[in-house]
């Protein structure tokens, strides 16, 4: 645990637009050709224009080692951090997924996870985000300290980590951690 004076307020670590270890990608796989024992696809950036995605799938049909190849499906993904798929999602949702990863990072596919939903998560880091702090203690102590003046002599026998925790049992906030000390604060709807 790191010591460090109760007398600095400390400022929300604000990582919204945090890089993912690789982009959002996606292995669309020619099933006439699959279907033929062949593999044949493509790696596509999943965030490109959703013109240019179904262009890239169209010259790959044009392009099968089968005659008449028309269905595709998603056969691979990566990029997405612990965001799943089936083969059959649509390359909307996916593009849409893709631009809010590499929007967010980590953080927007935990949203997503946590909400099951886009837009909840879309609206959560939108609305009701309060930042990154170390810790709920950390979040805390802040709120605190931005809303009233602690004198001294009363600061070392709060308990900020029993607030944190009531905060968040309450309901009134809720923490996704992406990482060591990288707690993000949401506020409830």
């Amino acid at each position: 645990m790191r010591a460090r004076s109760r007398s600095k307020t400390l400022k929300p670590i604000f990582k919204r637009k945090a890089k993912t270890m690789s982009q959002p990608r996606i292995y669309i796989a020619d099933l006439a050709a699959y279907n033929a024992g062949i593999l044949h696809g493509t790696w596509i950036d999943a965030a490109d224009d959703l013109n240019d995605i179904q262009a890239q799938i169209k010259t790959m049909l044009a392009n099968s080692p089968v005659e008449d190849a028309e269905e595709y499906a998603l056969h691979d993904y990566e990029g997405f951090e612990s965001i799943q798929f089936g083969e059959w999602e649509s390359l909307k949702h996916l593009h849409e997924t893709a631009c809010f990863i590499e929007a967010h990072g980590k953080l927007g596919a935990e949203l997503f996870n946590h909400f099951n939903d886009f837009e909840e998560a879309k609206n959560a880091i939108e609305d009701h985000y309060h930042g990154e702090f170390a810790s709920l203690s950390d979040y805390a102590e802040n709120a605190t300290s931005d809303t009233i003046d602690i004198p001294e002599h009363i600061k070392p026998y709060i308990d900020y980590e029993a607030m944190g925790k009531d905060w968040e049992m309450s309901g009134d906030i809720y923490t996704i951690e992406t990482g060591f000390e990288e707690v993000h604060i949401f506020s409830h709807h």
